[in-house]
């Protein structure tokens, strides 16, 4: 495959920064930038819980909820916001700092029919730039950006995992990869056995997990693990494993599925071969089985299909199937405890799809942490901050 190799050192060349995102999407525990740079009860009021968990919280002081802007694209009229990034340099038509969405909906709000990607400054009244738009994408759910700038996307509807320029021309496909509903993707700057690089995609047909190696030569794929559950639901209620999260510092990729209220971490990602973990329910089978781990399942979990890490391995976790008035994010612990739920729109339920922290210090605090999320009751970005 010479016409990728070009692709491939440049992606060698990126060193050893470790940011991700996904599908909903979201950051690594890696630097980004920030600005230009009882579960009942939990759920309830958004308090958070008691005693030393109360202390771990991040998202309980995060109480300023901020527009950014509209993620409706300016040129065909696409929207509900499903992917979403923070660009790490500046490139082609994205500044470093943008917050990069793709729209899974077409102008008429026929779900699984959007073919765009938008970008926005990360300023209260951002108008959206449009970068991308090809079939290739349609019904794009997830996106990662390479440090290097270019974007990967899954895109659930076109069966297909392209790579878009900074510039909005499509690099590849990818096609002939194992793809059966891409619905997450997560990037990897940690070499491995098999590449250079890695991306992550999951598949919400048949609930597998795909490490996409970057090599000298190209691209090669190994399917890591199968079994993952999945609704098969049509466009627009898709559930699966998605909200992929990559931790460098840890080599450890986190899946969400709310197909069965989880989230399930692998530990030593990079070294799972094809073939390595068979998920069945909450269960692991395979010769790499006693790499996965269930972080937690069950309520306050209820559909979660996005998610954003921070660097101390706490996650946040958004609801999509809560009741009407209740658009959850969950926080839990790097041990798995629930630290926090918080309600961030109290309009219909299911409008959390994208996410993203940014972190201006290794060391999580309130005043350090921002996470951007797609709010698709409006079509925006919006960002909590202290």
């Amino acid at each position: 495959m010479p016409q990728f190799s070009k692709f491939a050192m440049m992606f060698m060349a990126i060193g050893t920064l470790a940011l991700a995102a996904c599908s909903g999407s979201g950051s690594s525990s890696g630097m980004i930038p920030s600005g230009g740079s009882n579960s009942a009860s939990l759920a309830q009021n958004g308090s958070a819980a008691k005693g030393a968990s109360r202390a771990a919280s991040i998202l309980q002081f995060l109480d300023t909820e901020t527009t950014i802007g509209s993620t409706v694209d300016p040129t065909n009229g696409d929207q509900n916001p499903y992917g979403l990034d923070i660009a790490k340099i500046s490139s082609g038509l994205i500044r470093v700092g943008d917050l990069v969405v793709c729209n899974f909906n077409d102008s008429e709000n026929t779900q699984g029919n959007g073919t765009t990607v938008i970008a926005l400054h990360p300023t209260p009244g951002a108008s959206p730039t449009h970068v991308a738009k090809d079939a290739s994408l349609k019904g794009c759910d997830a996106l990662a950006l390479a440090p290097g700038g270019p974007i990967w996307a899954a895109a659930f509807v076109a069966n297909d995992n392209p790579i878009v320029s900074p510039g909005g021309s499509v690099i590849s496909t990818l096609a002939g990869g194992p793809w059966h509903g891409p619905f997450g993707q997560a990037f990897s700057s940690r070499p491995t056995p098999f590449g250079n690089a890695s991306f992550y995609e999951s598949n919400a047909s048949d609930g597998s997990i795909v490490r996409i190696n970057i090599t000298n030569s190209g691209f090669t794929f190994n399917v890591i693990a199968t079994g993952f559950a999945v609704n098969h639901g049509a466009p627009g209620s898709i559930l699966g494993p998605s909200g992929l999260q990559y931790n460098n510092a840890t080599d450890t990729l986190y899946i969400v599925d709310g197909a069965n209220n989880s989230v399930v971490t692998f530990s030593g990602v990079s070294t799972i071969p094809a073939g390595g973990i068979t998920v069945s329910g909450l269960t692991f089978s395979g010769a790499f089985a006693s790499r996965a781990h269930v972080l937690f399942s069950g309520s306050p979990l209820n559909g979660p299909i996005s998610s954003a890490l921070l660097s101390n391995g706490t996650v946040i976790v958004g609801n999509t199937s809560d009741p009407s008035g209740q658009n959850l994010m969950v926080e839990l612990s790097s041990t798995g405890s629930v630290l926090n739920v918080k309600n961030v729109d109290t309009g219909a339920a299911g409008a959390i799809f994208g996410m993203v922290a940014a972190q201006t210090s290794t060391n999580p605090t309130p005043s350090s942490v921002k996470v951007y999320f797609n709010d698709d009751n409006d079509n925006t970005v919006k960002v909590l901050s202290q």
